[in-house]
């Protein structure tokens, strides 16, 4: 069948205002994401953009009989290739899907659509006296749907979990065009196999996600944030102990940032460093409460305690909104960092659990300068739920990725950790999902996706490696 076919078909089905043409304008915005830039001349036959679960369906359905392939997006912000389509396919984006449906104050939820922006969720919540806790830098732009078919984490984790602890139901369709609709509201439910979780941090290759139902939770009235600095990681380990006894369920973020980030975040952008340059490791923290006042008077008490124990050489305490703001900065930099250093950087996003991160990274660090003497490693993580993020950069020579990545991911194998903390896989790290996954599990993937895509439409050559492939 020809592409005119194919498009003239999707438009007599669904109306021209559905279906796109795949014109220079439309390729150039829907072949790439955050960081993977695809190509625009690989058989995209047709752009759908649906505005309810039936306009799906009916896609979905068209696509499979006929062996279509299909390529859904969201708010193309992913890091690991998930929605860049690598071949001929129509294009599914859930970006007109941007109804909130309810609020529901009593069972604390909140029922939205795929293309709902994160931070649209948030102010909703907010609005309501409610409080959605997910969040990541991109959430004006990233969506609801792209969140939960990542299973999204981001920085309060440490409290809240990742998408999937906050989702209680999802509407989803599968490669056949059947609707799933397991909007339930319920948090006990245990009236069979969990469906939802088949669709959470699938990235589209089982079913597409249209709707879902999340959990909200009371606003919280006091943040409390700082950076201390310490001398090593024993050190970072020690705050940490002491910040979830003296905080208890309010800590909310345990961000470390070791000095060479801590640079690049300040000083390189121009930016005065909220402590001096020069200690061994920082740590931002966060706490969430309820009481300002008393909150914010145990928040300067740890933190004091934490330096007459010798355990935080310096700190700082945010004392207004705008403080706030400056010290979460340093931390969110990494997307700043283009403009001040022009070095090409490969990242990894890898987790052990939390007394690892530390020997992870001197190891990571060792292997790395032994190999390859001109790169330069920068480490920061969430940590506290034991995510490392590494940034490899190399001035003026081209990054041997390849092996780079095998270094790195074989280290983090050795620690039975994983590839992927909170990215996903897409197409990206499929060669390398072997570190992380066992034959047994992949095959056992496999085989769910060949019950519920027996056709193999849905986002294929994302996820899981072809039978017999380097990745296994």
């Amino acid at each position: 069948m020809t592409d005119k076919n194919v498009l003239g078909e999707l438009v007599a089905l669904l109306g021209s205002d559905i279906v796109k043409g795949p014109d220079a304008t439309l390729l150039e915005k829907h072949t790439h994401d955050y960081c993977v830039h695809g190509r625009t001349d690989v058989g995209v036959q047709a752009l759908v953009f649906p505005r309810s679960t039936e306009q799906v369906s009916k896609t979905l359905r068209y696509c499979n009989e006929r062996g279509i392939a299909v390529q859904p997006q969201g708010g193309l912000t992913g890091l690991a290739g998930g929605a860049v389509p690598i071949g001929p396919c129509v294009v599914l984006s859930m970006e007109r899907m941007r109804a909130i449906k309810e609020i529901d104050t009593a069972a604390g939820t909140i029922t939205v659509e795929a293309g709902v922006a994160m931070e649209a969720v948030q102010k909703a919540a907010d609005a309501a006296d409610l409080f959605f806790p997910l969040d990541l830098g991109g959430r004006g732009s990233c969506q609801i749907g792209g969140n939960v078919s990542t299973n999204a984490g981001g920085n309060r984790v440490l409290r809240y979990g990742m998408a999937r602890d906050l989702v209680l139901g999802v509407e989803a369709v599968l490669a056949d065009g059947t609707v799933i609709d397991a909007l339930r509201k319920v948090i006990k439910n245990n009236s069979g196999y969990d469906l939802r979780q088949l669709f959470i941090g699938a990235e589209g290759t089982l079913g597409i996600i249209t709707a879902v139902v999340l959990r909200l939770f009371p606003k919280p009235r006091s943040t409390c944030i700082g950076i201390c600095a310490v001398n090593d990681y024993p050190g970072v380990l020690d705050l940490l102990r002491r910040a979830r006894s003296g905080f208890g369920a309010q800590l909310s973020a345990f961000e470390v940032m070791w000095p060479d980030f801590y640079q690049l975040g300040t000083v390189a952008l121009g930016r005065k460093p909220p402590l001096e340059i020069g200690h061994g490791v920082y740590v931002l923290i966060e706490t969430l409460g309820t009481d300002p006042d008393g909150d914010q008077a145990r928040y300067e008490t740890v933190i004091s305690e934490a330096i007459e124990a010798g355990v935080v050489i310096d700190a700082t305490i945010a004392q207004s909104q705008r403080e706030a703001t400056e010290l979460w900065a340093v931390r969110d930099s990494p997307g700043e960092w283009s403009k001040g250093v022009h070095w090409p950087q490969l990242g990894f996003d890898v987790s052990v659990p939390t007394g690892e991160i530390g020997p992870l990274a001197d190891e990571i660090g060792v292997a790395l300068k032994k190999r390859w003497p001109q790169l330069q490693s920068v480490f920061f993580g969430h940590v506290a739920d034991g995510n490392l993020h590494v940034s490899v950069r190399m001035s003026g020579h081209s990054i041997p990725e390849l092996d780079i990545e095998n270094e790195v991911y074989g280290i983090v194998s050795q620690r039975r950790g994983s590839i992927s903390a909170e990215h996903g896989i897409g197409s990206l790290k499929i060669p390398f999902l072997h570190f992380s996954r066992s034959e047994a599990e992949i095959e056992l993937m496999r085989a769910i996706k060949r019950a519920m895509d027996p056709k193999g439409i849905l986002n294929p050559g994302k996820v899981l490696p072809a039978p017999g492939s380097a990745g296994h």
